[in-house]
């Protein structure tokens, strides 16, 4: 998986291209944890992300829970049809905020 940050003032944008799985999650989760302080709004860029695990959704949820606690917000933006299905599957598309 390759993972692309920009960041603009307090704006972040993860591009995640590949899949998300438990080999690569770690990695993920690294990134986030090192970039989300003074961030208000996350933008999880998945136009060329093709698969998503639990352990990526996990990821997802702790930055969400971080970003909320620090009056931000997350937003996933151009999933594709495969990874809204899990979305759908585990309920998440009712708690994550998206954009296509």
């Amino acid at each position: 998986m390759e993972i692309i940050k920009t960041l603009n003032n307090d704006e972040l944008v993860i591009t995640l291209k590949g899949e998300l799985n438990s080999a690569t999650a770690p990695e993920l989760e690294d990134v986030v944890k090192d970039s989300l302080y003074g961030i208000k709004t996350l933008i999880f860029e998945f136009k060329e992300l093709n698969y998503i695990s639990s352990a990526g959704l996990r990821i997802l949820l702790v930055a969400q829970k971080t970003l909320e606690k620090n009056n931000g917000r997350m937003i996933v933006r151009h999933p594709n049809e495969s990874v809204m299905d899990v979305f759908e599957i585990t309920g998440f598309k009712n708690v994550l905020e998206f954009e296509n």
